[in-house]
């Protein structure tokens, strides 16, 4: 299973970043994938993903500002990040978890990749 991640960088508050996952090595009809970041020194927390019926799930202080979408005939996840704030600045994951119906959140049981970092300056 390999999941690569990019499209993160340095930008201004205000600003858009539009961030990048390709998955191999597992089968997307059975997952359900999405993102999660991390800060420095926090936990980490979901951010925005799909559930079983492909819904999508954002987190509170990212829904209307985020969009995640999904191409599963090439496997690739994206999220656009519009409007971005400080407190948006963290690492960013891509992840395959099971699907878990109407919920979608990151855990032991999923694949990420590297990670990319996103700095959101004010």
């Amino acid at each position: 299973v390999r999941l690569v991640e990019s499209g993160g960088g340095s930008v201004q508050a205000g600003g858009s970043l539009r961030l990048s996952c390709s998955a191999s090595g597992l089968s997307a009809s059975s997952r359900c994938m999405g993102w999660f970041r991390q800060a420095s020194g926090k936990k980490r927390e979901e951010v925005a993903g799909f559930d079983a019926h492909g819904s999508t799930i954002y987190k509170d202080s990212v829904k209307g500002r985020f969009t995640v979408s999904k191409d599963s005939a090439k496997n690739t996840l994206s999220l656009q990040m519009n409007n971005l704030k400080p407190e948006d600045t963290a690492k960013y994951y891509c992840t395959s978890e099971p699907c878990r119906g109407r919920t979608w959140y990151p855990s032991i049981d999923g694949y990420w990749g590297q990670g990319t970092q996103v700095t959101v300056s004010s």
